[in-house]
């Protein structure tokens, strides 16, 4: 089960309307250069980032408590932290090989 995920990633308030949805069905357009806030390579980016950066603080945190200066509590935490964060990025790299090996077999 994961907890969190792509609906979770940081946005640019400001997105569409006053909870951050686009309304698209009445037909509503920004003007032309309108600043739409993060482009999806930057939240994969962002995303990725984080990840590494959980994934080397609960390393940090194990080699910490096996010289005996962090508690169990922390590095369970760490790496339960870590854990979800590496699940995420995996959910996330499926979906997008799923979307391109859709889109590669889609007739020209």
């Amino acid at each position: 089960m994961i907890v969190g995920g792509i609906g979770t990633l940081p946005l640019k308030p400001g997105i569409g309307g006053a909870d951050g949805s686009m309304d698209l069905q009445n037909g509503a357009a920004s003007p032309a250069g309108a600043d739409f806030g993060t482009s999806f390579a930057d939240m994969l980016s962002n995303a990725a980032s984080s990840t590494v950066d959980k994934l080397h603080n609960a390393e940090h945190v194990s080699m910490q408590a096996l010289k005996g200066d962090t508690d169990t509590r922390q590095v369970v935490d760490a790496v339960m932290s870590a854990q979800q964060a590496l699940q995420t990025a995996v959910a996330i790299r499926d979906k997008v090989v799923s979307a391109y090996l859709e889109v590669s077999r889609m007739g020209i």
